[in-house]
């Protein structure tokens, strides 16, 4: 090991302060390396509505947000230790 040991840092490229957002979902401010993109969208699902409205008029967005863990953990968007877990199948 080299005498002046440097801790590597590998969430941003810079040192130093990193950006914080917003979760979507509860508004608490967390790390961005910390939460989880989702993306919500908005689309007609009932198909007499879709076929009276013409397609060019419509403008189905796709807004990107950020979910926070415990957030993500409630709502089903990741599942808590997947990874990690050993297949505990055989007990």
């Amino acid at each position: 090991m080299p005498a002046p040991y440097t801790r590597g840092y590998h969430h941003t490229k810079s040192k130093g302060h990193e950006s914080s957002v917003n979760c979507g979902y509860c508004g608490k401010v967390v790390p961005r390396w910390k939460t989880i993109p989702s993306y919500r969208g908005f689309s007609i699902n009932d198909p007499v509505l879709r076929k009276q409205i013409d397609r060019r008029m419509i403008s189905t967005y796709s807004q990107k947000m950020y979910v926070c863990p415990s957030c993500a953990r409630y709502r089903g968007i990741v599942r808590v230790g997947r990874s990690r877990r050993k297949d505990r199948s055989g007990f």
